[in-house]
């Protein structure tokens, strides 16, 4: 068992880079869904996102990475969508 003498001071970053090894999906309990026929392409999802879940593909918007995605809903807010209609809607998580 650790003792703690030997854990890392909190809000201290010992490794650059680690943020990579530690998923925090599962903190969630409302999940971003992106609906690609609403989608302008903007990239204001990708800009917004604080957890760098928001993946391109093909010079373009990519799907979202659940593993690292906290749910906090900016991506949803800052969307234009078009028409109107937004691009990305939050779900309760499990519902589909």
């Amino acid at each position: 068992m650790t003792n703690w003498r030997e854990l890392p001071p909190g809000v201290v970053i010992t490794d650059p880079g680690s943020s990579r090894n530690f998923k925090t999906g599962s903190w969630r309990s409302f999940k971003p869904v992106w609906i690609r026929e609403n989608c302008v392409h903007c990239m204001l999802c990708w800009v917004y996102c604080p957890d760098t879940s928001v993946l391109t593909a093909d010079n373009g918007r990519g799907e979202f990475d659940y593993d690292f995605c906290k749910g906090c809903g900016i991506c949803a807010l800052e969307c234009p969508g078009k028409k109107g209609n937004k691009a990305i809607v939050m779900e309760e998580e499990g519902a589909r």
